[in-house]
């Protein structure tokens, strides 16, 4: 049967388990909180050993954190832990990427947020950090009235982040229904302890009166202000819009967390929004260009190749002008002809970065936004969004030709720096296999143009189910499996052109769409694309197809260079022809003359308005505090592992070589009866003449002592190398158990049987025994004991010793000790002030 601290410890988990499920809203898939269950249930699991060795209330606490920190570094610091799961400097280093990545991650998707290794690492870390709490404030500390607060602060971060969610209901009732049980479970267990609660002169309440005792009544008032606060604190709380959930309401479609859609991230959401079943559109646009298969609309330039992940560099931003500058790189010999498009992104669209035809050259928006010279992009400030945004844009749609990009000179040796760097731990084999594809070309272009078509080649195919990644790690994989998506064929290609010494970067977001009847394209989630964009002198950055099935090839990497053409004639940018703006529509109050002229004046039904302005709250309660929990548990944990070591050592010195062992001491006084006649002197004694008989058995117990300690240190001995002590047994059977089960042999046996026949002498022979040897025999067994034993088994008698248990035991008793002479003391303090009281209100 259960006893009353495995129920509480049992609807502590739950408690902590129920109040996460206020999390499912925010992250899909939900397979997470299987495994935030599993490792809930193994905590408590952890709590309920450490609570019956006994160990003090703090070391129970710390046993657990230590446990939760090795699981998570199991989970998501393998690669850098020692043994796999022992956290180091290079550990913690990728918890510290993670939730950095797990931060970004956040401000960037709507809900449902795909669960990234980041944000998995803030969901599980959050759970295992309430759970921690809640178990030792309910069980460990016997409060679980308190152990509300934490779960109020895990159901209000969730809460507070799906604001404007009227489907939440059911959270907050399995997270009450869990307090309840909690408080439930607590009552029931200290009835069962104490007995039920009366009514009385003492009891704090009136006898009769159904007066409910001082503890049930601070648990009644703590959970009914924890219930309290948990419905009015989202209410409350500021907006919460760009993260993961914009506040403009629901947006279009059905679906949880209001309709609202996984925005693309630079890093890892294009697998999440290519495997979404439903390819719901979250962009329209229309162009006046004479043809659509170029028409990428750009989010983002990732441009730092760390090894870890591409990701775009940190760069000054500046104020967002109609009129941009001139493409880096690009002459007028290059044919560049205007084209200028509408778009209006969906209201359930969340992104940070505006998505747009590069290279763009004016842009028209509302709100606050930002310009990024480098990566010619445009960046939300102040929480600003792509929500409901509509938006026109001038661009040049770039024709060079294939002598213009093969006769590139080569580019500056600033531009040569930034873009060609590779990190060192970058294997050989991509270099390798670079230059082999590339043996046969005589310039960058060829170079270029060889790699996509080894791409493109059938060789590889396209499968977005295998494991994302954007590391040195995921592009040695695809190289060895050629099997990938996106992201695997544009940051392979970028990191081979760079070890060529071609500048290379990574671009993300969509891919041309679907042309619609109206005229206007469609771009839903499962355009969401990425592509290799090379530098070359003269034109500019250029951007290249290696995804095989997937958008269009550029026509520049079909021609072929002939040597009898003479160079390209310079080419003008073109503009629409003037007689188109004469046959446009009329542009009405509610609609431009830029509008009628591009056909856009229905665009804007079929899109949802421009949403509210949003502000953004990350969520950092997690990451800081597991931080926090990591950083200070790691020297607590490298001493709780040493901890057996340095005990064991530390009695072995005592018992052999530091003295006399005071708990042998007292257990040879206690079995001979030592000390009854320790008061009495002779006249020889008296007289000086010769020692007293105090003095003399005070020499004998020393004696005596000394041996036992041998003994004691002997059997512990055995114990570390799996020989379980029994103290029914005699020193002579102890001695001939450990010959036999241990395999001592010669010396080793001789010593045993030694230390018996002295054990033996000490406890009841008249004359004390003699000590001289006892260290050396032990020495004797102890390397015969460790001659025998296999390698696992010497190394947990040094690292793990099993007699440790005794010191914690012997500690367990000096704590109870203390805690009843304290007790004592507070009781007899009390009586004192209150005895004065007592007579004057009885005279």
């Amino acid at each position: 049967m259960m006893s009353g601290r495995g129920r509480l410890a049992l609807c502590a988990a739950a408690a902590t388990l129920m109040t996460a499920c206020s999390l499912l809203p925010l992250a899909a898939p939900d397979s997470w909180i299987l495994l935030a269950v599993l490792l809930v249930l193994l905590q408590t699991w952890v709590g309920a050993l450490t609570r019956r060795m006994p160990l003090a209330r703090p070391l129970t606490v710390l046993a657990q954190a230590v446990f939760s920190l090795l699981v998570l570094t199991l989970l998501f610091a393998r690669e850098q832990a020692l043994f796999g799961f022992l956290p180091g400097p290079a550990a913690y280093t990728r918890f510290g990427d993670l939730l950095t990545a797990a931060t970004q991650d956040v401000t960037q998707f709507a809900i449902p947020a795909p669960v990234t290794p980041g944000i998995r690492l803030l969901l599980l870390g959050g759970v295992l950090l309430i759970g921690l709490a809640v178990d030792a404030l309910a069980v460990t500390y016997g409060s679980a009235a308190p152990a509300g607060l934490p779960l109020l602060a895990l159901y209000t971060i969730a809460a507070a982040l799906a604001r404007g969610d009227g489907t939440r209901w059911p959270y907050f009732l399995m997270a009450a229904v869990g307090y309840l049980l909690l408080l439930l479970a607590e009552g029931r267990d200290r009835i069962s302890r104490w007995g039920r609660v009366f009514g009385g002169a003492g009891s704090g309440a009136r006898a009769g009166h159904g007066g409910a005792a001082a503890p049930v009544r601070t648990g009644r008032r703590i959970g009914a202000v924890a219930l309290g606060i948990a419905l009015v604190a989202p209410a409350a709380l500021p907006s919460m819009g760009v993260g993961l959930l914009p506040t403009g309401g629901s947006g279009a479609g059905s679906g949880r967390g209001g309709g609202t859609i996984s925005a693309v991230n630079p890093v890892v959401a294009l697998q999440d929004n290519l495997n979404q079943p439903d390819n719901r559109v979250v962009l329209r646009y229309r162009t006046n260009a004479a043809s659509n298969a170029d028409m990428y609309l750009r989010i983002v330039a990732l441009d730092r190749f760390t090894g870890d992940k591409w990701e775009p560099a940190q760069r000054a931003l500046t104020s967002l002008s109609e009129e941009l500058p001139a493409p880096q790189g690009l002459a007028p010999t290059v044919k560049a002809t205007e084209v200028a498009t509408a778009v209006a992104a969906d209201k359930s669209y969340v992104q940070t970065w505006l998505p747009l035809p590069y290279p763009a050259t004016r842009v028209q928006v509302d709100g606050r936004w930002r310009y990024e010279p480098m990566g010619r992009t445009v960046i939300g400030d102040r929480g600003q969004t792509t929500s409901g945004t509509r938006y026109q844009v001038d661009s040049l749609d770039i024709e060079p030709t294939a002598r213009q990009l093969a006769s590139a000179p080569p580019a500056d040796a600033q531009m040569r720096a930034e873009y060609t760097k590779v990190p060192a731990l970058l294997p050989k084999v991509v270099e390798r296999t670079a230059r082999d594809v590339t043996e046969d070309a005589d310039n960058d272009y060829e170079r270029a143009v060889a790699l996509q078509r080894w791409f493109t080649s059938g060789d590889f195919s396209y499968d977005t189910s295998v494991h994302s990644g954007t590391g040195v790690q995921a592009i040695t994989r695809f190289l060895e499996e050629k099997k990938g998506f996106c992201i695997h064929f544009a940051f392979t290609m970028a990191a081979m052109a760079r070890t060529l010494g071609i500048p290379a970067r990574v671009a993300v977001g969509f891919t041309p769409g679907t042309a619609e009847s109206d005229g206007t394209h469609a771009v839903g989630l499962n355009d969401a694309h990425a592509w290799p964009e090379l530098y070359f002198e003269g034109v500019g950055w250029t951007r290249f197809e290696p995804t095989p099935d997937r958008g269009t090839e550029p026509s520049y990497t079909r021609e072929e260079v002939t040597s009898d053409s003479g160079p390209s004639a310079p080419d003008t940018p073109e503009r629409p022809a003037a007689g188109a703006a004469e046959t446009a529509p009329t542009a009405t109050p509610t609609c431009t003359g830029r509008d009628a002229q591009l056909g856009n004046c229905d665009l804007a039904g079929q899109v949802s308005g421009a949403g509210a302005e949003d502000k953004s709250l990350i969520p950092r309660i997690f990451s800081s505090a597991l931080l926090l929990l990591a950083w200070a548990v790691v020297p607590l944990m490298v001493l709780v592992l040493l901890l057996p070591l340095l005990l064991r050592r530390r009695q072995r010195f005592q018992r052999l070589r530091g003295g006399q062992d005071p708990v042998a001491l007292a257990a040879w006084l206690e079995l001979t009866g030592g000390g009854r006649d320790a008061a009495g002197d002779d006249a020889e004694g008296r007289s000086g003449a010769s020692p007293t008989r105090a003095e003399r058995h005070a020499l004998g117990a020393q004696d005596g002592a000394r041996t036992l300690a041998a003994w004691l240190e002997l059997i512990d001995t055995a114990w570390d190398y799996g020989l379980r002590p029994d103290e029914s047994e005699t020193p002579r059977r102890v001695a001939g158990r450990l010959i036999h089960d241990g395999g001592l042999e010669g010396p080793a046996a001789e010593a045993a049987q030694r230390l018996a026949t002295a054990v033996e002498q000490a406890l009841f022979s008249p004359r004390p025994p003699s000590t001289a040897g006892s260290a050396g025999d032990v020495r004797l067994v102890r390397e015969g004991l460790r001659g025998k034993a296999d390698v696992m088994t010497r190394i947990r008698a040094v690292v793990l010793p099993r007699s440790t248990i005794r010191v914690v035991w012997r500690s367990a008793e000096r704590y109870s000790a203390a805690s009843a002479r304290l007790s004592a003391r507070l009781r007899g303090a009390g009586d004192a002030v209150m005895r004065p009281l007592r007579r004057r209100r009885t005279s």
